[in-house]
């Protein structure tokens, strides 16, 4: 189980699956096959949702979470049936849902058909992650995700850190998580280094002339069609489109636009050729550390098809 990052990284480490398959003589289809995390070097290094084992992982973090919560009094988790909830993250009741808004791949939307009918709100990838409401003090109890006020208490039982579902991450790992500043972000993950690689070589590309002709080229396209942009990740992160559960008209016609100026300017072939080498630098730089980060989420699918092998 892993719970979306924060929205001002979504576009970095979310993947969106394919919807048609394409081939260099096909602009839309190579852009959208190009399009995801999945596509570039360090996706290699991130426990996701398609790598190897995750779906063992996510079960066996349930299987234990299940467990922890009986002990800190909550006696209906008995009958919890761990597959219906092994693909799922839990939302505190009346929090924004944050994984509505925005689009899920790498660099933002790119099949204007689809923009035209969802605008930024992109529909979920299949497979992917889905929030699951819990009332207030079984999510508590679920990830120590306190606000001022909350009981760090279960029925008097002290909540571990990171709830039960951190705790069964610890004992799937044999170690806790590594802290690492991503951003403005600090994050706590079993592969922050390579969040952290991620990020900056993004940032990296992002300063490279290239990069920079490809975002003017976008710009220059959205201003015939009277939108002002910089760069797509200004036009996904608009607070307009935020305000709202659903697309306004407004929303969808920038989305369609973006996604069809993306096409026509060879926008993401391009991103991604800079991502990918800079990327490419990065893994070389911290061979060692991220080939140690490999063995250690491998040790973790282990662990956890043990757990599901001693499953009642």
């Amino acid at each position: 189980m892993r719970k979306v990052l924060p929205l001002a990284l979504a576009g970095l480490f979310a993947v969106s699956a394919c919807r048609f398959a394409g081939g260099d003589d096909d602009p839309a289809g190579e852009a959208h096959r190009l399009n995801t995390r999945a596509a570039l070097p360090l996706h290699a290094y991130l426990a996701d949702s398609t790598s190897p084992g995750a779906e063992d992982v996510g079960r066996a973090q349930w299987i234990l979470a299940k467990t922890c919560m009986v002990r800190l009094g909550f006696s209906g988790f008995v009958v919890l049936d761990t597959k219906s909830v092994e693909s799922t993250y839990p939302e505190r009741p009346g929090t924004l849902d944050l994984t509505a808004f925005g689009d899920d791949s790498p660099y933002g939307v790119d099949d204007p058909g689809l923009a035209s009918e969802h605008g930024y709100h992109q529909p979920k990838a299949a497979g992917s992650a889905q929030s699951q409401e819990w009332p207030v003090d079984q999510f508590l109890a679920l990830t120590g995700e306190f606000q001022p006020g909350d009981s760090r208490l279960a029925h008097g039982h002290r909540i571990p850190e990171g709830g039960c579902l951190g705790q069964a991450m610890r004992t799937i790992y044999d170690a806790p998580p590594t802290a690492a500043k991503v951003g403005i972000v600090n994050l706590r993950s079993y592969d922050s280094l390579a969040m952290q690689l991620w990020y900056q070589s993004h940032q990296e590309a992002q300063k490279d002339p290239a990069w920079k002709k490809a975002d003017r080229a976008w710009a220059d396209c959205m201003k015939k069609q009277g939108l002002h942009y910089s760069g797509p990740d200004k036009a996904a992160a608009d607070f307009a489109w935020y305000r709202t559960e659903q697309p306004s008209a407004k929303e969808k016609k920038t989305a369609a636009a973006d996604a069809r100026c993306k096409l026509d300017t060879g926008y993401i072939p391009a991103a991604h050729a800079l991502d990918t080498r800079t990327q490419k630098a990065a893994i070389d730089r911290n061979k060692q550390k991220l080939d140690d980060l490999r063995a250690t989420q491998e040790r973790a699918v282990r662990n956890a098809r043990t757990i599901i092998a001693k499953e009642p």
